[in-house]
């Protein structure tokens, strides 16, 4: 086990106001906000290795990993975790820096010269690294809907201008789980929370991420982000209100 190089802020009253919330969460998020603080223990546990900041009942436990993509590249990763009780919180980090060389020298590699190995597009072959990395959310997401649950809702979201995949399931034990998964300067971030049937979802949690640089200071974008194309201009998005 490794620990992560992050400091913690403690009290949910640290948390973002300026967040905008799915219709799925608002109501409630009100609900595990009205949960009093003493009982929580929330804190805003922040990563400068992986660049971001989030909330969690507890100091998390970081381990070091692997994470396997579409195209089967062993990619660095790190897994961030507390379990409260029967409620468990997972952020897992997956580094898509290294996807083009990892998959290139694959592809090279292949005893069978196919369309696999040593296709004709910038997309197949040595280019599949393109697939697996603007690929890296859908390929994710597909690993939470070929599970033992009930899908409930499935939508697109932003957390500062950086998109991604929001996911509401109810698992076989009645337990339900809130995941997100965002793709942010080549690292893969998939946030889940799962509490057991009957209490409050764990809104808190996924809907708290956050990004940072590489000095720790908060990241704004302008308008969208999204890592197929240049990234925007820093600054607050027209119209809204940052009060952190």
């Amino acid at each position: 086990m490794m620990r992560a190089q992050g400091s913690a802020r403690a009290g949910p009253e640290n948390w973002r106001k300026d967040v905008r919330f799915s219709p799925l969460v608002a109501a409630t998020l009100l609900l595990s906000l009205s949960i009093p603080a003493s009982a929580q223990e929330w804190i805003e546990y922040v990563s400068k290795e992986d660049r971001f900041t989030v909330n969690f009942p507890g100091q998390p436990r970081v381990t070091q990993t692997t994470y396997k993509s579409q195209y089967g590249a062993e990619l660095p990763a790190r897994v961030y975790s507390v379990e409260n009780g029967k409620s468990r919180y997972v952020l897992t980090v997956a580094d898509y820096s290294q996807i083009e060389k990892l998959l290139t020298e694959k592809a090279q590699k292949c005893p069978v010269k196919n369309e696999g190995c040593y296709g004709g597009t910038g997309f197949s072959g040595v280019g599949h690294w393109r697939l697996d990395y603007h690929g890296a959310i859908v390929h994710a997401t597909q690993t939470f809907l070929l599970r033992d649950a009930k899908v409930t809702q499935l939508n697109w979201n932003t957390f500062y201008s950086v998109g991604g995949n929001q996911l509401h399931l109810t698992n076989r034990d009645g337990s339900r789980t809130l995941a997100g998964i965002y793709l942010h300067n080549q690292k893969l971030y998939i946030i889940e929370g799962t509490v057991p049937g009957g209490e409050p979802l764990p809104a808190l949690f996924q809907q708290s991420i956050g990004w940072i640089d590489e000095k720790g200071a908060n990241i704004r974008y302008e308008s969208l982000y999204h890592h197929a194309f240049p990234t925007p201009p820093r600054g607050n998005p027209p119209g809204e209100i940052v009060t952190r």
